[in-house]
């Protein structure tokens, strides 16, 4: 009697339908050699849901915020005053990775173009860029996909920070520029959709750009260069990538977030590393 043999089963790593281990492109969604290793592992299929990412985004924050406030405790600011309590010092967020046009063009620091946007002056200003995340990253991930998404906020926030270096800006922080490239995106988003649904979402998105515009303008210290340079790249990006509505994330999409997600992690780790020599020496 012949052996009989087990079919292998798996999930399609882009479009999560149940295919067979053996087949040689997805029969839903055409990718090629779907149990590939390369393309069927478990940074492909991380990201399950856009509750998970966001509370990634928001953890990571709070981690380096954390870590900043404690890096130099003698220096820290303790005042209840709601603008300062828990300010980190100067120097620790330098050492962790502030970026600028010192950092940048004085000590070739390129990586801190990632780290910046990880990076808070002070509790409040920790809670009210989380809290906009928390407003408009649910929204990115459902019209772009989770892997855009990512894409689209750690490019976007090095675009914004670049620019704002080239302007002149000496040492910034903050997510607010990786932010307004969600802004720019969903402002392309709704312009491009059109209908009452994409004209809804660019006219209420309209009022947020154009909040944080007057706002930068009207409170000194904010970096308007690197709010209005992350809203342009997240135009290009979302032009660049597209939206669900018009083509479907794909492993092409995946990818590339890859590469934004280990190019975070190296970064953030080398400004820890640097961060723990600071405390040991």
């Amino acid at each position: 009697m012949p052996q009989s043999r087990t079919r292998m089963s798996l999930l399609c790593p882009n479009c999560k339908k149940l295919i067979s281990g053996s087949t040689a492109s997805c029969p839903f969604c055409g990718l090629s050699k779907p149990s590939s290793r390369f393309k069927n592992n478990i940074f492909s299929r991380s990201i399950s849901s856009p509750e998970q990412l966001t509370t990634i985004l928001i953890s990571l924050n709070v981690i380096l915020f954390i870590f900043s406030v404690i890096l130099t405790p003698t220096r820290t600011s303790f005042n209840f005053s709601p603008f300062s309590f828990l300010s980190p010092s100067s120097q620790s967020l330098f050492i962790l990775g502030s970026t600028g046009s010192i950092p940048l063009f004085q000590y070739d620091r390129w990586w801190t173009l990632i780290t910046a946007s990880f990076l808070h002056g002070s509790a409040l200003h920790l809670i009210f860029n989380m809290l906009a995340v928390r407003q408009l990253a649910p929204l990115v991930i459902k019209e772009f996909g989770p892997y855009r998404t990512i894409t689209i906020y750690i490019i976007g926030g090095i675009g914004g920070f670049a620019l704002s270096a080239f302007a002149g800006v000496r040492l910034t922080i903050g997510a607010s520029a990786a932010l307004c490239s969600l802004i720019g995106a969903l402002l392309y988003y709704g312009k491009s959709r059109g209908g009452v649904y994409g004209q809804a979402i660019f006219n209420q998105i309209g009022g947020w750009a154009l909040g944080i515009v007057v706002f930068g303008f009207l409170v000194p210290g904010i970096n308007n260069w690197g709010h209005v340079g992350g809203i342009i790249f997240g135009i290009l990006l979302a032009l660049i990538l597209g939206y669900q509505d018009k083509r479907k994330e794909n492993f092409n999409h995946k990818s590339l977030a890859m590469i934004c997600i280990f190019a975070t992690i190296l970064s953030l780790l080398w400004s820890c590393f640097g961060a723990v020599l600071y405390l040991l020496f």
